[in-house]
């Protein structure tokens, strides 16, 4: 693609990125085949090709974002099914990133979209103040027929019918290892999850112990700074990342670390993105001891089970699938422990949660659902597996399969207990 960005404006490191990004893209159309939100909206500026139209006339004019643009900017899902699929290698994801900072600095949008951004940066990652959030919305939860906005009525059903205990696991602190130990390993434990579901880590925990690793929980560590990020508030964004980066940082530099291991793949994507964010030693030595929960698994070894006779629809989130390019570890993992895999049609296409997407976004958000538990029903699973909290709230809301997480069930498979999601479903 020709630019046409002065040379002054390429003495910005940020422009000169977005330059190289925008000249790489040859408008061969590949992305549009599996972008969801063209999929379900058939508007090319809907797509990544015309959102990389959108990007390059708006960075270029160095004009301040308009209403369309913003529209089609804010309905891209940032799934990064684009990247999977582009025969170019156009590096999408840092430049919907720099497109969404640039439209929260020069773009005022109306009153009620700023009050609603604002309380989710400030409430989501913030697990106490969402905790209380959930059990609001639960009592909200009656009344969500007279609210005239959808966006609002997403947030009330959002809500799990159960809000879990705090689980004091995920308070700072050190586990030691309960077979011969192989490594040290950092627990990311995640700021949404830890109210929506303590299952999780406490999964990891023990599956880690008895695997030889002794995790820790550092002091200082909080949200990974994605929620923020992806709305373009890279203040808040870089904030949380820097004080992640100290704390991964003082256990490195303290008794050790050979790994830091996230069981939420949205997280996983965005830290692993720390090097390019911060741009500092510090956060690129972050980025590169971070590991998915079933990459460490993969290195770490699981012994062989038998059979289950159980059938496990394995959803790949698009932040594991592309944006990690994790796409067989968990599904060879689920297979090697007993369990039966099978995969959906089209399993490259998003679920529709993203982040805060489904309340941002609730119709496409709510279409692409559908469409996603239409075809992990087809398989007749008896579990849909995933490995990312957000995909799990977000198909677990639309189906009566029982949704849980791909450590859940390693764990169970290994001497864990029986997930407690699975009580519905009947003894092998």
């Amino acid at each position: 693609m020709q630019t046409n960005f002065t040379a002054e404006q390429l003495q910005d490191p940020a422009l000169a990125e977005a330059n190289s990004i925008l000249r790489s893209c040859v408008h061969c159309g590949f992305c549009t085949a599996t972008c969801p939100t063209y999929q379900v909206l058939g508007d090319e500026l809907d797509s990544p090709r015309g959102r990389i139209y959108l990007i390059k006339e708006m960075l270029e004019t160095g004009r301040p974002a308009d209403e369309k643009t913003v529209k089609h900017i804010d309905r891209c899902l940032s799934c990064l099914a684009c990247t999977t699929t582009c025969p170019s290698g156009v590096d999408y994801m840092h430049l919907i990133d720099q497109a969404r900072a640039y439209v929260e600095k020069t773009y005022k949008r109306p009153l009620s979209d700023r009050v609603l951004r604002w309380v989710l940066a400030k409430v989501i990652p913030h697990p106490t103040r969402f905790r209380l959030a959930l059990f609001a919305a639960k009592l909200g939860r009656p009344f969500a027929g007279l609210i005239p906005d959808a966006r609002l009525r997403a947030m009330l059903a959002m809500a799990p019918k159960t809000i879990p205990p705090v689980s004091r696991n995920d308070d700072p602190q050190s586990f030691a290892p309960t077979a011969p130990q192989r490594m040290r390993v950092a627990l990311m434990t995640g700021c949404a999850q830890k109210a929506l579901n303590t299952d999780i880590n406490d999964a990891t925990i023990r599956l880690l112990r008895r695997l030889g690793c002794e995790v820790v929980v550092p002091q200082g560590m909080g949200c990974c700074g994605a929620l923020t990020h992806h709305m373009g508030r890279e203040a808040e964004s870089h904030a949380s990342a820097q004080g992640n980066i100290a704390a991964f940082m003082a256990e490195k530099r303290g008794a050790g670390l050979d790994a830091i291991v996230i069981n939420t793949s949205g997280c996983g994507t965005t830290v692993k993105d720390y090097g390019h964010m911060i741009g500092s030693d510090d956060a690129a030595a972050v980025s590169a001891l971070t590991m998915d929960i079933s990459e460490l698994l993969v290195k770490l070894g699981l012994p062989e089970g038998a059979p289950k006779g159980l059938r496990v629809a394995y959803h790949a989130a698009c932040s594991l699938q592309h944006g990690q390019q994790i796409k067989t570890a968990p599904k060879d993992l689920l297979k090697r422990v007993g369990f039966t895999v099978v995969e959906p049609a089209d399993s490259h296409l998003c679920c529709g949660s993203a982040g805060t997407y489904n309340l941002l976004q609730p119709e496409i958000s709510a279409q692409l659902k559908a469409r996603k538990v239409q075809t992990l029903e087809a398989k007749k699973p008896d579990i849909i597996s995933a490995g990312n909290i957000g995909c799990m709230m977000q198909i677990g809301s639309a189906t009566g399969v029982p949704v849980v997480h791909t450590v859940e069930l390693l764990d169970w498979a290994t001497g864990g207990p029986r997930p407690r999601s699975l009580d519905a479903l009947k003894q092998p």
